[in-house]
């Protein structure tokens, strides 16, 4: 073999579990019997509380009309905080219980997910998990993931993403923790239960599936198994985005972004993702803003970053956005791919840069128990050269980025930041 080849970067793929699944309109209907299936006697339900909706007291009950005994822990916050991962496991200790529920998009999950592995390991302190399967016990407690969000896969993933607030308090850090044994037992995805979500937290979500599904695409890990999952997700989402923004009840709107939520996930489960992601972490650690809309603003921008690496990909990526690409060159065709992102962006009516999100002015910092008094203390966004150099030095320490299309430096990455906080769209269209 040629020295060149060893030296590729990930040289040796790897696929990852998924769990079982229940998907369609009234799955939620049977985590009674499946909870009894899998065990399940006292259960800890984790969730954002999820305000405004009986999502989590019809859940509970269903539990309870089954025979389980129910503690709830309602407290997980945006962008879950090692603390709310270290509370939840007091309170299942503390109550002996023996299993796990959570109830709403990515936070309850990877809260979850992180309490599981905590448990495991005698209740050591999450933090310590952080990178690729740095658990030692395989075997944690049971846990359904019953989702109210089309944006998260955290339901089927491998991945959970922790704000550690403890090792460094004057610079929080969010990390992602790629686990096996984090894989929940069970899968619910029920779209009638996506009918409560406001619709402005449904476009930033519905981006946070754009972001899941394009960047495994191009992704230098080039693992075609996903190739398939993240292209139709692209093209699901294409599809259904602005049906489910526009009409919240719509079932088919909320159906199609249901399946492109889960197979984008399945795609980057495996195929890895880039800085999209990476920017969304760090914009979060710093300012605790929803995950979806960070990948919304940072898509556009690392889009137009990556081009030139992957202009075939992002031509495919036209096409599944439903461009004619006909007649078009390759690099043409990525320009489209660009141009029906922004406009997509527009369409469903989300902020374009990360100076125009103001605190308190979009549903997700109102919903669960927020905002939160680490929320309300969070910084406000300036835009200015200390925020843009403290948010491209936690991209580049950030897991996803080995996987981006492109290589990354400091010098690289942080015009793409500083344009994410000031720059114009309108730019990016030539």
């Amino acid at each position: 073999m040629q020295v060149e080849e060893l030296l590729k970067p990930f040289p040796i793929k790897e696929f990852h579990p998924f769990p079982r699944a229940l998907m369609g309109p009234g799955a939620h209907e049977l985590i009674g019997p499946e909870a009894k299936k899998l065990g399940f006697r006292r259960t800890l339900v984790m969730t954002t509380g999820l305000r405004g909706s009986d999502t989590v007291h019809k859940i509970v009950e269903s539990l309870k009309y089954h025979g389980l005994e129910v503690v709830v822990y309602d407290k997980v916050e945006s962008n879950p905080k090692d603390y709310n991962v270290m509370d939840a496991v007091a309170l299942y200790q503390e109550n002996k219980c023996d299993s796990f529920v959570s109830i709403g998009g990515g936070s309850s999950h990877d809260a979850c997910k992180g309490a599981r592995i905590s448990v495991a390991h005698d209740g050591r302190n999450v933090n310590d998990f952080e990178g690729f399967n740095k658990s030692e016990n395989p075997k944690n407690p049971p846990h359904i993931a019953v989702s109210t969000t089309a944006g998260t896969g955290s339901e089927t993933s491998w991945a959970y993403v922790i704000t550690d607030t403890t090792t460094d308090p004057d610079n929080p850090h969010k990390y992602v923790a790629f686990d096996d044994a984090s894989v929940a037992s069970l899968a619910i995805d029920d779209p009638t239960l996506y009918y409560d979500c406001p619709l402005d937290y449904t476009a930033q979500c519905g981006f946070d599936v754009l972001a899941h599904a394009s960047e495994p695409y191009v992704s230098r890990l080039n693992f075609q198994p996903s190739l398939g999952n993240a292209l139709h997700a692209i093209r699901l989402t294409a599809r259904h985005l602005r049906q489910a923004v526009w009409n919240g009840t719509d079932l088919a709107g909320r159906e199609g972004m249901m399946y492109a939520q889960y197979i984008a996930a399945q795609a980057f489960n495996s195929g890895g993702l880039g800085i999209i992601h990476s920017i969304s972490h760090a914009v979060s650690a710093c300012y605790d803003t929803h995950h979806g809309l960070n990948n919304a603003i940072a898509l556009p921008r690392v889009w137009a970053f990556n081009m030139p690496a992957q202009y075939e990909r992002f031509a495919d990526i036209a096409e599944a956005m439903g461009v004619d690409t006909h007649g078009m060159t390759k690099v043409q065709a990525a320009d489209a791919a660009l141009a029906a992102g922004i406009r997509l962006l527009r369409d469903v009516g989300i902020p374009e840069k990360f100076t125009d999100v103001q605190q308190d002015t979009y549903s997700k910092s109102r919903l669960g128990q927020g905002p939160t008094k680490y929320y309300e203390q969070a910084k406000v966004i300036k835009g200015d050269a200390a925020d843009v150099d403290r948010i491209t030095n936690h991209v580049l320490g950030d897991a996803c980025t080995p996987g981006n299309a492109k290589e990354c430096t400091f010098d690289t990455v942080r015009p793409v930041v500083d344009h994410c906080m000031n720059g114009d769209l309108d730019e990016l269209l030539g």
